[in-house]
């Protein structure tokens, strides 16, 4: 009824992705929309799919009653609010000499999970801080021992941690040029200029650059992603990566402080990364000839929302590709580099991350997080230091140890829908004579539980990608490579609640027979999930077959982030990623083709727009 009608929020509208036979086959496809609800006033969340044609919704279901979905934009500030207003919070702020609300800041946490049972509610755990004035950094002030909890459903504050007060530290951490004092002046411009445009071509979300062509995505839970990756091969478009993106992340801290100790954040799954996509107009975010994609998602009240500049897109001259110089005819042959960039910033309150996808000349591809912005700060006594992180001062402030754990889904297409994965490690033969064999072999990956697997740097080990049926020259399987650089697992222990929640992380590849089902490699919804019936670990017991099947990879990969005081007052970026590289895909180097020099073809001066 109507009457009800009031307490619905959209957590989330997203197009519902036409099934991959039907676009296969070139039938007609059904537009759907698929959305996510919350009815506050029963503390329950439904799922609805909607046939956009004809508008009407076709399936409707409750969810369980301790399922919950993903903070929604609106709640950061109504449950600052709640907190802000709420007399008992008032009191005890008060009591540690805290009076001007204005200027406390109440920091939306989830809440994880952590044995205790939560009675079905929406919860919010908000970590607080306080500016000594209006622009201030609040954190440097970290009010420690002191949480907020609140039902994000009634709006109620329903829990106040407020134990043993430890000194509010008080020295500045402010990055602004109002307090930094003059910026130096002996950096001369460096001009990026493409006088006659960018070489890719955009029509609605279809690029084509070089000899890639994609469609361009963005959804509220993954921000940005990269559907049907193909390459053109001697005139034929062959498939790479049916669809990429960002499937999950978590952030651990390692610190057994009380308040730190249950910091674990999983930002896509609780918090909507897409939705908190920062609108790239300012020109400082990208340079060149910039192509930009809008964010389009919706408010708690399912009006459209357009993030303006969501996503941005340009080329970069990229060093060189190849070059040989021939000593014996005195000739030099070089040819640069360049790449496509494809990404998005989020910020999550304290944290940026920045997503790029990057696609090479020679059919290679990057997938990069650069991660800056605020570390996540706690307080300890003056003089004090704790073994599980590092003091940025003398007044108190630590910022404890941490690792930022990411996992990319990647519905590969290697030539077609059948693909297989071979682990490749080097190995030293037993019988060498000549103490200087070592070879790569490689080992078929046949069912799922036989593809978890974990990086060996020690053995150089790399992942394969290959379709038997589509062979090279040398009439061997074409496939890709998975590069994988920071390969670092979970350190938490496997009895941790936020192992248990996230134990995509304690592994680095996954393999799973596709299932439009399995999108999120922390399952559908890890907000406040004990990680017992939904994930990579659950779907991957099954244990069903991965030789010559649909395949999707997950590869999870992450920043140990051992804190320096280089990171404070705002963190220099770090860089954190892995690459694809064709392995036998082509029959030679495919960039023989590339002009040595790319000279001028118009008199176009037109400067660039950023």
């Amino acid at each position: 009824g109507q009457a009800g009608a009031e307490s619905f929020r959209f957590i989330s509208i997203e197009l519902r992705e036409p099934d991959k036979e039907l676009l296969r086959s070139g039938a007609k496809t059904v537009r759907e929309a698929d959305a996510v609800l919350v009815n506050r006033a029963e503390g329950r969340a439904y799922e609805a799919v909607v046939d956009l044609d004809s508008g009407i919704v076709s399936t409707w279901t409750q969810l369980a009653e301790n399922v919950h979905p993903p903070f929604m934009l609106d709640e950061f500030a109504e449950g600052e609010e709640a907190c802000r207003k709420n007399p008992e919070v008032q009191a005890a702020l008060a009591k540690r000499g805290i009076t001007n609300m204005d200027l406390v800041c109440f920091e939306p946490w989830s809440v994880g999970y952590f044995g205790e049972d939560n009675e079905g509610r929406r919860l919010m755990r908000a970590l607080v801080f306080v500016r000594q004035e209006a622009e201030d950094s609040p954190y440097a002030h970290p009010i420690e021992n002191f949480i907020v909890i609140v039902d994000l459903n009634s709006g109620d504050v329903v829990k106040l941690e407020d134990d043993q007060a430890i000194p509010v530290p008080s020295a500045s951490g402010n990055y602004l040029p109002k307090y930094v004092g003059p910026a130096r002046t002996d950096l001369k411009p460096i001009s990026i200029t493409q006088p006659e445009g960018a070489s890719f071509t955009v029509t609605g979300n279809h690029v084509q650059w070089a000899d890639w062509t994609f469609r361009v995505g963005f959804t509220p839970r993954e921000g940005l992603v990269l559907h049907q990756l193909k390459f053109r091969n001697k005139g034929v478009e062959r498939p790479v990566i049916n669809r990429a993106s960002l499937s999950e992340m978590v952030v651990p801290y390692g610190d057994t402080a009380p308040v730190q100790a249950k910091k674990n954040a999983f930002d896509s799954g609780e918090y909507n990364i897409g939705n908190m996509a920062n609108s790239l107009t300012l020109g400082c975010d990208c340079t060149g000839e910039i192509k930009y994609f809008d964010g389009i998602t919706a408010d708690s009240l399912g009006n459209p929302l357009t993030i303006e500049n969501a996503i941005c897109m340009h080329e970069e001259d990229d060093s060189i590709l190849w070059k040989h110089f021939d000593f014996r005819e005195g000739t030099t042959e070089t040819r640069r580099s360049r790449k496509l960039v494809i990404s998005f910033i989020a910020t999550v309150a304290n944290y940026e991350y920045a997503f790029y996808w990057h696609l090479f000349l020679d059919g290679s591809i990057e997938f990069l997080v650069k991660a800056t912005g605020i570390l996540s700060t706690a307080g300890q006594k003056p003089g004090e230091k704790t073994p599980y992180g590092q003091a940025l001062n003398n007044d108190g402030l630590y910022a404890p140890i941490h690792q930022h754990m990411f996992n990319v889904r990647m519905d590969f297409e290697i030539d077609g829908p059948n693909n297989a994965v071979y682990e490749v490690d080097m190995e030293i033969p037993e019988h060498n004579p000549t103490h200087t064999a070592f070879k790569a072999v490689d080992r078929l990956l046949e069912t799922e539980q036989a593809a978890i697997r974990k990086t060996d740097s020690a053995k150089h080990r790399f992942w394969k990608i290959a379709n038997h049926e589509s062979r090279n020259i040398v009439d061997e399987p074409v496939a890709y490579r998975l590069i994988p650089t920071d390969g670092i697992q979970l350190a938490a222990g496997d009895e941790s609640y936020v192992s248990k929640r996230a134990q995509f992380a304690r592994n680095n590849l996954w393999v799973t027979a596709y299932d439009r089902t399995e999108r999120f490699a922390a399952g559908e919804y890890p907000n406040q999930a004990t990680g017992a019936d939904d994930g990579l670990h659950i779907w991957t017991q099954k244990d069903r077959n991965i030789v010559d099947q649909d395949l999707v990879v997950w590869y999870t990969f992450g920043m140990h982030h051992v804190v320096r005081l280089e990171d404070w007052p705002i963190m220099p970026r770090q860089n954190i990623g892995f690459m694809l590289e064709p392995h036998g895909f082509f029959d030679q180097n495919p960039t023989l083709n590339l002009p040595t020099k790319i000279e001028p073809t118009t008199t176009n001066t037109d400067k660039c727009c950023s």
